[in-house]
């Protein structure tokens, strides 16, 4: 009876199959042998350090030596008492008595208060002045005194200020200031005057026109007359 082979038993056909297979393998090995990285082992010479055995040092006991001072010196002889015989003289200092009595008379000085003046500022703000400076016809109480005096000057400025001289400037419309500072010193009279504005030809304008301001009644400060800081703003409209 004449056997017959399974075809599936057949395994040459496999041939290529088993070769790529043990090529890859031999491939991975050779790959794996390449990238393995080893390292090299040293032994580090530690010396007799630890097999040495301590040295033991005996440390003598030492005894510690005081310092023995000198004796403080000897107290000083006491001086020479001076002695004296009973036979001879002793001045003796004789003290007065402080104490009077009725029939002694007692002197008695006229003493003579001294009045320390207090220093008052020579020239005081119009704001805080005590009593405002009076302008000629002003009556009442300080506060309207202070009221009228500013009332009057206005009054003057406006009567006598050239206004058409800020348009004939050539300054750009709009309203524009002279400020004017000027004292009314401890006769009445109105010195040191100032004036700050957009043109030099309005200052000496503003100048002229305080000049104008009469004599007043000097203001007072602690009931002495004092000079007093005044300031005035002018207003003009350039049209």
């Amino acid at each position: 009876m004449e056997l017959k082979k399974n075809p599936k038993a057949n395994l040459e056909k496999h041939n290529t199959q088993f070769m790529l297979l043990g090529l890859l393998l031999a491939l991975l090995v050779i790959y794996v042998g390449i990238e393995w990285k080893t390292f090299d082992k040293t032994i580090k010479d530690l010396g007799l350090a630890e097999n040495a055995v301590e040295e033991e040092i005996d440390v003598p006991i030492t005894e510690r030596i005081q310092e023995v001072k000198p004796p403080p010196p000897p107290p000083p002889a006491p001086e020479k008492i001076e002695i004296i015989k009973d036979n001879e003289k002793v001045i003796e200092t004789v003290l007065e008595s402080t104490e009077t009595n009725q029939n002694e008379v007692v002197e008695i000085r006229k003493i003579e208060e001294v009045v320390e003046e207090e220093d008052v500022a020579e020239d005081v703000p119009f704001a805080i002045i005590e009593e405002v400076p009076t302008y000629p016809g002003c009556k009442g109480s300080n506060t309207e005194k202070k009221k009228c005096l500013q009332d009057n000057i206005e009054k003057l400025v406006a009567k006598n200020f050239n206004t058409g001289l800020a348009n004939e400037l050539g300054l750009a419309p709009g309203k524009k200031k002279v400020y004017v500072m000027f004292k009314i010193d401890k006769n009445g009279n109105v010195t040191d005057i100032q004036a700050r504005g957009p043109h030099a030809r309005l200052e000496k304008e503003a100048v002229r026109v305080v000049e104008k301001i009469p004599q007043m009644t000097p203001g007072k400060q602690r009931n002495r007359p004092v000079g007093v800081k005044y300031t005035l703003p002018i207003t003009l409209v350039v049209e």
